[in-house]
């Protein structure tokens, strides 16, 4: 249990049965009436995003998540198998928790393993990856960094906009969270 007065962003509250990471929050002191606090709450498993008040001094349920570091191994049906780097068990996870992060991970990849009392939450990859480009239509002379886009598919299977210069075989730098080109990587 924590008091409003422990708020601070990245807490994990457990609110009706489900886990809220706290985005945001401001102790409110108004002129009249009690103080209280308005906070942002972040779903950790759908990723809704809800604002919600408390009074001051109100005791609030925590939750203690676990952040394992691992290693993607391999894809097993619906199930990806992770290693803990710690302990080296290996841990089945479905793709409903590993979400849209799966079109960016290769094996032997370092990865993030969020857990709350053995069940695993979501998997945070870093914020940029190196993948090889699979296909693309050939670049041709005079396309320059400056103009426009075509699109691309990864080694791992993911699509993504490139500039026009970008051919097949080439190294790319990739942002996993919105799937946007950062430039050429140098072999």
């Amino acid at each position: 249990m924590a008091s409003t007065s422990d708020f601070k962003n990245g807490l994990v509250l457990k609110i009706d049965g489900q886990l809220w990471t706290i985005t945001d929050f401001q102790h409110v002191k108004p002129g009249k009436g009690p103080a209280f606090v308005r906070s942002t709450l972040k779903n950790v498993l759908s990723g809704k995003v809800v604002d919600k008040t408390f009074n001051a001094g109100v005791k609030v349920e925590t939750a203690t998540v676990d952040r394992r570091n691992m290693t993607y191994l391999y894809r097993d049906g619906d199930d990806f198998v992770f290693m803990d780097a710690e302990d080296f068990e290996q841990h089945y996870i479905g793709a409903a928790t590993v979400g849209g992060g799966a079109s960016f991970m290769l094996e032997n990849s370092d990865v993030q393993v969020a857990f709350n009392e053995g069940v695993p939450l979501y998997v945070e990859l870093p914020v940029a990856v190196d993948l090889l480009v699979q296909h693309t239509d050939p670049g041709l002379q005079g396309d320059r960094s400056t103009g426009g886009t075509k699109p691309a598919t990864m080694e791992t299977g993911a699509e993504i906009a490139v500039p026009l210069f970008i051919n097949t075989g080439d190294k790319l730098r990739v942002d996993t969270r919105d799937s946007r080109y950062l430039g050429r990587v140098n072999s």
